[in-house]
């Protein structure tokens, strides 16, 4: 992603593009090097070391400047395939014909969907009065503290984390850095910035990078493991909106998304702590914060990158889906088809109605792996103006049982139907979110600028309740403190009432909160049985 990089003069702040092409390097640490470096950063004299040097940010270089977009290249490498990593495990799963519903070709086209939300502010939501009031009175700081320190009380883990600032001139101030969050606070109602974004913790204060000796003293070392999913990516399958627009018919695309990733980051990899978020327009982010996935190097972020991925090419391009047979059980058996078949059936072929015209459906045919066929099915559909897609997918299956092709592999027909769910139903993530350790991703719980939605977690047990266009905005929010009014009685338990429980925002940041307290558990969990561990090896020597 571009970065902008502001002037030489400014020391505190991203200062040369050789900074961000350093930054943006390969950089991989073993767990051992990162767990020694995160324990040596704990010592209570660097942070205050650190309290005295990042108190305030400079000014110098933030008011009116014109940045320059850089262009930072992606790496390039040869991919983890997820077909290499498959086990050859045997499949008896079919995909059934059963389930396609049966709808006949004199059935009238479907009523034209919902006009899509043409999404803009309803009123300036990045206006910076309003974007204070909101960071002074709804903004969770101390739950984000937590999140990002994984402990009540400050450690490296908070103080050598990246913070980049989006400022309203489009300035773009990377490597800031903060011990507490009251810092980072008071820092980000100083300059009132249209959002931030979180990076990896360093193996030294950010701010300090320019004055240590050897460059490659300053890395990367722990950072959780994301993943990006924006409906921008499906604009070649959905129909009901484009670009920047959703509706709730297109926002399945991004529920059947977190299902099947959320269910395979858990089953596969273990991980338990998932924090999923919504970006605030048009997509989800995924925030996989296990001690285990955080001090990942880039090598095992490509590979469960690559093992995710199953969608690729762009949209000009042929076949998208290419694995092998028999399929691993992460796409086949009880899990992603399963999940999805469902979805298919309703949100794809009903909702979507995706091979309406006749050159939608010549997409279909493509993927189809019997030219016989395929001609038969074009002239009945070409009869049929007008035919909607529920109909032209059962009728696969029926003319293919009518042997209007005799050189017909009923396995062929099977693997192609099954990779045409996978192409029309399966995740499209940004894989280059989830190989680097350094790459940043917008906080939690900012505004988003263009639509002025919160961007609030999203609970993966309920994604399919979850309303992108309900999601309150910041002036909405702030109205709703406005018109509250408290129980007529218990006066001091309403003093002690804050302002985000006055509010609709009160179920996302309780949602929150109970993610971070649960993380913390585990994080102190490990840490006491470590000790334990170390005491008696200790006891030994008596």
């Amino acid at each position: 992603m571009p970065h902008s990089l502001l002037p030489e003069e400014s020391t505190t702040q991203d200062t040369s593009i050789a900074d961000a092409e350093t930054n943006n390097g390969e950089t991989q640490a073993t767990e051992g090097t990162v767990a020694a470096d995160i324990a040596k950063s704990n010592e209570d004299s660097q942070f205050s070391e650190v309290m005295d040097q990042d108190m305030t940010m400079v000014d110098a270089g933030v008011e009116g400047e014109v940045v320059q977009q850089i262009p930072i290249k992606a790496e390039q490498k040869p991919e983890v395939k997820l077909e290499d990593l498959f086990a050859d495990v045997e499949s008896d799963e079919e995909f059934p014909s059963s389930n396609i519903v049966d709808t006949k070709a004199s059935s009238p086209p479907e009523a034209p969907p919902p006009q899509c939300e043409h999404i803009g502010p309803s009123s300036r939501a990045s206006d910076p009065e309003v974007m204070r009031s909101f960071y002074q009175r709804l903004f969770p700081w101390r739950h984000l503290f937590q999140w990002l320190n994984h402990s009540p009380t400050p450690t490296a883990d908070f103080g050598h984390r990246e913070f980049a600032f989006t400022l309203q001139n489009d300035a773009y101030l990377r490597y800031q850095s903060f011990p507490t969050s009251d810092l980072l606070r008071k820092d980000v109602l100083r300059l009132m910035p249209s959002r931030f974004e979180i990076g990896p913790v360093y193996s030294t204060n950010p701010r300090d990078r320019k004055t240590l000796r050897k460059a490659s003293a300053f890395k990367p070392i722990a950072k959780e493991l994301c993943f990006d999913i924006d409906l921008t990516d499906y604009d070649d399958i959905r129909t009901c909106c484009d670009k920047a627009n959703i509706c709730n018919k297109c926002w399945q695309f991004i529920t059947m998304a977190i299902k099947v990733i959320d269910v395979a980051l858990r089953d596969d990899f273990g991980f338990k702590h998932i924090m999923w978020v919504y970006s605030g327009r048009r997509g989800a982010h995924a925030w996989v914060c296990d001690k285990k996935a955080r001090l990942m190097d880039d090598q095992k972020r490509r590979a469960i990158a690559g093992y995710l991925e199953v969608i690729k090419g762009g949209a000009e391009g042929g076949k998208r889906v290419n694995v092998k047979r028999p399929l691993h059980p992460h796409v086949a058996g009880s899990r992603s088809l399963e999940l999805l078949k469902s979805h298919f059936q309703t949100d794809i072929l009903h909702d979507q109605d995706p091979w309406e015209t006749d050159e939608k459906f010549d997409r279909l045919l493509q993927l189809l792996p019997d030219k016989t066929l395929n001609e038969a099915l074009r002239k009945k559909w070409s009869s049929a103006p007008g035919r909607v897609s529920t109909a032209k997918w059962a009728d696969i299956d029926a003319l293919a049982k009518t042997g209007a092709s005799k050189g017909l592999d009923s396995r062929a027909l099977l693997d192609a139907k099954q990779d045409i769910v996978l192409e029309y139903t399966y995740p499209r993530l940004d894989i280059e979110v989830s190989k680097h350790l350094n790459h940043l991703l917008k906080s939690p719980f900012v505004v988003h600028p263009g639509t002025g939605r919160v961007c609030v977690p999203i609970n993966p047990k309920k994604a399919e309740d979850f309303d992108p266009l309900a999601v309150p905005t910041v002036t909405e929010l702030l109205a709703e403190i406005d018109q509250w009014s408290g129980p007529e009685d218990e006066e001091k338990e309403v003093k002690n009432i804050q302002d985000w429980e006055k509010t609709s925002l009160k179920p996302y940041v309780e949602f929150f909160r109970s993610f971070v307290v649960t993380l913390m558990n585990d994080e102190k969990g490990v840490k006491v049985k470590r000790e334990r561990e170390d005491n008696g090896a200790d006891g030994m020597d008596f």
